[in-house]
């Protein structure tokens, strides 16, 4: 073998290109493509500054062993005459050509990203364009970019860099600072500690904001530069910081309050703009408010029919913008609008949501318009609750199951349009609607049955028999898949149905709206109040005004005083035998109207 340690008597050829090849031994056999072009385009500019080494065979021609990349980049130039012949450093033997093969990539060191920063910033100070730096280095001109940025930090980041105290990554978010104080204090702190890039920007810019912030989506990056805003852009991460915080929370507000005045511009009585992202029951309760609909429009049958082909075409995505455009008209028609009546008596809650979008509440009641919302028609009394009563008389445990009635009543009528489930199943499983999902398909429970006395209460049998088969113990979930199957498709329909009947609860408030009104769901259908099951749960003042309520009595009515001085347990036994006693209403002279009354009776919050 060849005594390496001794001087290698190695000559340069001139050697056409057409006798060139790449050697077996190189070891360069992955590249990227980008990068050779690069190269080549370094070498067009600049000439070939190392020449490759090659190794003659018998045949003549010359084989690559070092230096791959030049090869393939000087295969790129040979429109270009210049390199139709190149200079090859030529090896005496097989042995040498091998080893120059390793030793060439072995002993390549890059150059450390520090002085790579520092070098192209120099070129940069002696005029050198950033074209021409990207060619010199073989690198693309936003890598030249990046590297320019990062060369205009103080050179103490660049030292700490250099000797390894912060990541590349680390030295790249020191480029929002544009304090050099501040930049030299956060260094020393994060200086080997092994900081997030995200931590170190926090550091930097602890009161300054990120373009996502939805109050700089809102108002609009323009608005806020040309208000005097001052932002700082982040090169490497291509994010913006919004340093004057104080400015962009008054023009947030503005814009806001602006928006809820050109609400109250096109009808509704009031509008309010709340800095909150979210808005939901608790805060409508929490300010008394109660809430009307839209009133829902109808399609006629030749636009029902093309909202229908509207729909399947947008769930296939083959709907071009016109045809989507078409398809959202129709449905702000059937979204219905909101009347002049109503606006008059109502009004809305405008907010921002975390994605910087404009949110309304629409159609609020304020206390002080309930009255002309009733006589209007848009809300209803109750049937028994006065505005003096500062507390419900409904416990707590007896609002739960009256609300547990009220599913199961929801899900006996839904349990009639089988049809209806499937397509709810359907929707929820192409859909994700999370918390608002209309069936709970999930393993969850929607409880349907009180957790006491269930007299007066009966669902169809279907909800409450033949739970589902304890598969624990099967061994061959096959075969009982396939035995399952031979009983038919009407059994499967009819398991299925019955089983998302069982799961029903709802989804968000108008698509609940949606389903009542085509299963048209009965409560009293389901359920008659008795004495167990819920008069005596209540207090004696209740049953006393209850009793008035229904029979249209005075309070110092003789049938209401005799009423009254009954015991607790007594009332109850003859409200009980009011809902369900004929022979009671008969002696009571009960008309007709009060009859009615009765038998659609529900206590407060089962509507």
């Amino acid at each position: 073998m060849t005594d390496q340690s001794k001087i290698i008597a190695a000559t340069d050829e001139q050697i056409p290109f057409a006798d060139l090849y790449l050697h077996d031994m190189n070891p360069r056999s992955i590249v990227s493509e980008d990068a050779i072009e690069a190269l080549a385009e370094n070498i067009r500019q600049l000439g070939l500054i190392q020449n490759p080494a090659g190794l003659r065979d018998e045949t003549g021609k010359v084989g690559i062993v070092a230096g791959g990349r030049r090869f393939r980049a000087l295969a790129l130039l040979q429109d270009d005459p210049r390199f139709q012949t190149v200079t090859v450093r030529m090896a005496p033997d097989f042995d040498t050509a091998a080893f120059w093969a390793t030793s060439e990539n072995a002993q390549r060191e890059a150059l450390h990203p520090a002085d790579e920063i520092r070098d192209f910033g120099a070129m940069e100070r002696r005029g050198v364009t950033v074209p021409a730096i990207a060619v010199a280095y073989g690198v693309t001109e936003p890598h030249v970019y990046r590297r320019l940025k990062l060369a205009s930090l103080p050179a103490p980041v660049l030292d700490a860099l250099k000797a390894g105290d912060i990541s590349l990554s680390n030295a790249a978010a020191f480029t929002i600072s544009e304090d050099e104080a501040n930049t030299l204090a956060v260094l020393e702190q994060v200086r080997g500690q092994n900081y997030s890039e995200h931590r170190i920007k926090d550091m930097l810019k602890p009161n300054a904001v990120r373009q996502t912030d939805r109050r700089a989506v809102f108002v609009g990056l323009d608005a806020y530069e040309a208000a005097g805003g001052r932002m700082i852009s982040d090169l490497f991460a291509e994010q913006t910081f919004l340093d004057d915080v104080a400015l962009l929370d008054e023009l947030f507000a503005a814009k806001l309050d602006a928006e809820a005045q050109a609400l109250t511009a096109v009808g509704w009585k009031w509008a309010e703009a709340s800095d909150i992202t979210y808005i939901g029951w608790n805060f409508i309760e929490d300010r008394k408010l109660d809430r009307i609909y839209a009133e829902e429009g109808d399609l006629t049958e030749a636009e029902a029919e093309r909202y229908d082909e509207l729909a399947e075409m947008m769930e296939a995505d083959v709907l071009d913008e016109a045809g989507q455009a078409e398809f959202a008209a129709l449905e702000n028609i059937l979204a219905g609008a909101f009347s002049d009546e109503q606006k008059a008596v109502s009004g809305v809650v405008i907010h921002v949501d975390q994605s910087g979008s404009v949110q309304t509440i629409e159609g609020l009641i304020t206390r002080e318009d309930r009255p002309a919302a009733i006589e209007a028609g848009f809300l209803r009394t109750s049937a028994h609750k006065t505005e003096a009563a500062p507390k419900s008389p409904i416990s707590a445990k007896l609002a739960d199951d009256l609300s547990r009635i009220a599913k199961g009543a929801r899900q006996h009528a839904v349990l009639r349009n089988p049809d209806l489930l499937l397509d709810l199943l359907a929707y929820q499983l192409s859909h994700d609607l999370r918390w608002n999902n209309p069936l709970g398909v999930s393993l969850t429970d929607v409880p349907n049955w009180p957790t006491t006395e269930a007299e007066g209460y009966g669902l169809d049998e279907r909800l409450t028999s033949n739970p589902p088969r304890d598969m624990w113990q099967t061994k061959d979930l096959a075969a009982s898949f396939r035995a399952f199957r031979k009983k038919g498709a009407e059994h499967v329909r009819g398991e299925l149905t019955r089983f998302l009947a069982a799961q029903y609860r709802g989804g968000d408030e108008k698509l609940a709206a949606l389903v009542d009104k085509e299963t048209k769901p009965s409560i009293r259908e389901v359920w008659t109040p008795t004495a167990e099951n819920f008069f005596k749960r209540v207090g004696g003042p209740y049953l006393n005004d209850l009793w008035c309520d229904l029979l249209d009595l005075a309070e110092d009515h003789p049938t209401a005083t005799t009423f009254a001085k009954l015991k607790k347990g007594e009332k109850a036994e003859k409200l009980e035998s009011l809902f369900g006693d004929a022979s009671m209403r008969s002696a009571l002279g009960i008309t007709d109207e009060q009859a009615a009354r009765i038998d659609a009776w529900l206590p407060e919050g089962m509507e």
